[in-house]
């Protein structure tokens, strides 16, 4: 018997372009579907985007939507991209009004479509982590995993770590 893990994309370096005339980083839409065709992922995913937005932007609704639809699914396995900025911050939001799910957040420390990126890498560890770990919230990134409000991100090295 299959499970299906639910997905909520809410932007992050995870999909982010470059506009190579201004040099900016923009949103236009989510790499994850491309991701898991070159992954070649056999799992069954149900996906849902709910924002496109680099997670520095993110306020108290962002994270009030994103607790909300992950109380409102039947599914009990799930996985959300974000920005690894603040994903910490979201990580310890749901794990104080999300229960009795296993939540999986990951992203990326440079966007995808740079080829040089950590997300596709980060993607499949999340996936897998996401069906084996006891019910809660946790970050995924770097194949590890961290339990929310148990670690940081360590900017200087640009990695997390547990604290």
């Amino acid at each position: 018997m299959s499970i299906t893990i639910k997905v909520f994309v809410t932007g992050g370096t995870f999909d982010k372009e470059y506009n190579e005339i201004s040099g900016s980083l923009f949103f236009k839409e989510t790499h994850l579907h491309e991701m898991l065709q070159l992954g070649r992922s056999k799992l069954d995913l149900s996906i849902t985007t709910l924002m496109m937005k680099d997670s520095l932007d993110f306020i108290e609704a962002d994270r009030q939507m994103i607790a909300t639809a992950c109380n409102e699914i039947k599914e009990d396995k799930i996985l959300i991209t974000h920005g690894t900025d603040t994903m910490t911050l979201t990580a310890s939001y749901l794990a104080k009004h999300c229960k009795g799910k296993t939540i999986v957040i990951t992203g990326a420390m440079v966007p995808y479509k740079f080829g040089s990126s950590d997300g596709l890498f980060n993607l499949g560890s999340a996936l897998a982590f996401v069906q084996v770990v006891s019910p809660g919230v946790y970050i995924a990134i770097n194949g590890k995993i961290f339990e929310a409000d148990k670690v940081k991100k360590n900017t200087d090295k640009g990695e997390f770590e547990t604290i």
